[in-house]
């Protein structure tokens, strides 16, 4: 009987340890019961948009270029895509090849639109890449248009860039796909 509860234990001790582990705003990927397979994740009510505004605004058509970031990382070793078409139609495809479509809402598409079109996205693709701190870090590998850029989920690696980061956690709420 003792070997019993010292392993729910030390489960229970783990499972707690790894709930904090990131820093990925739970604000912005809040967990649906369900996600849709033919429409976007709407937000649930309190939460918010990206915290970084595009610098410029998002031209005459409002259209995003496509959109692709790749997860990947984290404890269990996760190896997730996300596409989303000019049009807003998105795809996410699991590790197991396993996918979930939807559109985004015209007012997200419109936010995407904008921050693709952020000049820092174009300044924090040109930054250097380093090895991250963190061992068991979710590691985010962003393309818009032309420009590839990225950060692991690591405090200790200092601030991620943050126009790469409000389009990760942008796409992260919309598409329903979690990280935790």
């Amino acid at each position: 009987m003792r070997l019993a509860s010292t392993t729910a234990v030390t489960v229970a001790f783990l499972a707690a340890l790894l709930t904090g582990c990131t820093s990925v705003d739970r604000a912005l990927t809040t967990t649906p019961t369900q996600p849709s397979a033919t429409t976007a994740t709407a937000p649930a009510t309190g939460t918010s948009q990206p915290t970084t505004a595009p610098t410029v605004s998002a031209g005459a058509s409002g259209v995003a270029p496509r959109v692709t970031l790749r997860i990947s990382g984290g404890f269990a070793g996760r190896g997730d895509s996300i596409v989303v078409e000019p049009d807003g139609q998105w795809t996410v495809t699991d590790r197991a090849g396993s996918r979930s479509l939807g559109r985004l809402t015209p007012a997200d598409q419109g936010i995407l639109a904008g921050l693709a079109a952020d000049p820092r996205l174009a300044t924090e693709a040109r930054r250097p890449t380093t090895a991250t701190n963190c061992s068991d870090a979710m590691n985010y590998r962003l393309t818009v248009a032309s420009n590839d850029t990225g950060y692991a989920d690591c405090p200790a690696d200092g601030t991620p860039p943050p126009a790469t980061q409000a389009v990760v956690k942008l796409l992260l709420r919309t598409t329903g796909t979690h990280t935790r």
